[in-house]
């Protein structure tokens, strides 16, 4: 059930799994959530063809292990010419050291790597490795996989006399978050309460609902990019939804309250300047008063900063100009203007507007005021501004 992108027809995977070309087997890295089927693909795979199967994980192997499984490949290709595919769960675990010990059988086809991942193989598997293997990523399975995989399973012996509700079996498929594994040991645990029938009181007094979140893997970037896009596009409802799970998961709310900062001054800027103001003390408050009582203060600030009007120009505003100082642009300050021997310099207070048109420099206009907001007083100010100043500053 499930990964039907993945398992697309003629696609690499399903030739994989087809053992259309088990005579030239690529090696594959698996990259999924938990209970995505990892395992059960890799397994599908070794018994497509005459291969020998070797299953070792990361977490309690070592390279000396490795090795061994290497040797006995070779041996076995050289005698019979029996080619080994070898399962590598949660390689995301390996040194680089130990993922190094990997390459060279790898790539002379003494074995077959399928290896399988939580984490994003850009960061978690040597470039190397990458480089010589098919990398699929596969998705949380969705609630409909999950109700077909509880239905099949609830016709096991174990469960033949036992009433499953299709109310229990939604609540499962909802909670297990895509996680087929998880939904199935749910599901068993409800059946050995020792009751008749399974239904959704007792899958809630079996089950506790945690959250699949990971707060240094990928659920931890993809979260906060979510939230801090949502925020952006002034949706507050589902930036408060992915605050909530960044809450229920255990993220540290003070790198919450960092990036609510950073979104202040890169996304609203000028249009509110009060929402740099709002994200600063939503910080400083949080520090002070930690969780659970943390989430009001960032709850409040998520949902300002989401219906504060939006501006990015201060921003593109600061980068244009460090990029045109990066590429030389830098003429010699006006003699008006230095600190030493300064000549011509005219006093703008000394205008009743408090502007004087002076010559400043020959930088190009990098700030446009949007009308967004406060920005658009701004704007009105600039244009005034530009009059007096004239031709001679731009």
């Amino acid at each position: 059930m499930g990964q039907k992108a993945a398992l697309v027809a003629n696609g690499p995977l399903a030739r994989l799994v087809s053992g259309d070309i088990s005579k030239s087997m690529s090696s594959v890295i698996l990259w999924g959530p938990p209970g995505s089927g990892k395992t059960t693909l890799a397994r599908m795979i070794s018994h497509a063809g005459s291969s020998k199967y070797v299953e070792l994980s990361a977490v309690d192997s070592s390279v000396s292990q490795v090795r061994d499984v290497i040797n006995e490949a070779k041996a076995l290709r050289d005698s019979f010419e029996k080619p080994t595919v070898l399962f590598l769960d949660e390689i995301h675990r390996f040194s680089k050291a130990q993922q190094d010990s990997l390459l060279g059988a790898v790539e002379s086809g003494v074995i077959t790597l399928i290896a399988a991942t939580t984490e994003n193989p850009s960061f978690s598997v040597i470039k190397p490795l990458i480089s010589r293997s098919l990398v699929i990523a596969l998705e949380p399975h969705d609630k409909d996989d999950i109700r077909v995989i509880l239905e099949r399973a609830s016709k096991e012996p174990e469960f033949r006399e036992l009433e499953i509700t299709q109310e229990a079996i939604d609540y499962i498929a909802t909670i297990s978050q895509g996680d087929a594994r998880r939904a199935l040991a749910i599901l068993e645990a409800a059946g050995n309460r020792g009751e008749k029938q399974i239904a959704v009181d007792g899958v809630k007094e079996t089950a506790s609902l945690t959250l699949a979140y990971d707060p240094d893997g990928d659920q931890h970037y993809d979260t906060i990019s979510a939230f801090i896009k949502s925020v952006r596009g002034s949706d507050a409802d589902s930036a408060l939804h992915y605050l909530a799970r960044m809450v229920v998961g255990g993220e540290d709310p003070r790198f919450i309250a960092r990036r609510l900062m950073i979104l202040a001054s890169e996304d609203i800027g000028l249009a509110d300047p009060h929402a740099m103001v709002v994200a600063e003390a939503c910080a400083s408050v949080v520090e002070k008063i930690g969780m659970p009582e943390g989430r009001i203060p960032l709850a409040q600030t998520t949902i300002y900063l989401a219906l504060a009007p939006k501006s990015n120009r201060a921003y593109a505003a600061i980068d244009a100009a460090i990029a045109d100082v990066k590429n030389g642009f830098t003429p010699v300050v006006p003699p008006s203007l230095r600190s030493t021997g300064a000549t011509g310099y005219r006093y703008p207070h000394d205008s009743d507007a408090g502007i004087i048109n002076q010559h400043y420099s020959d930088a190009p206009s990098y700030y446009s005021a949007s009308n967004h907001g406060f920005e658009k007083t701004l704007g009105e100010r600039i244009e005034q501004i530009r009059k007096i100043l004239g031709p001679s500053d731009k």
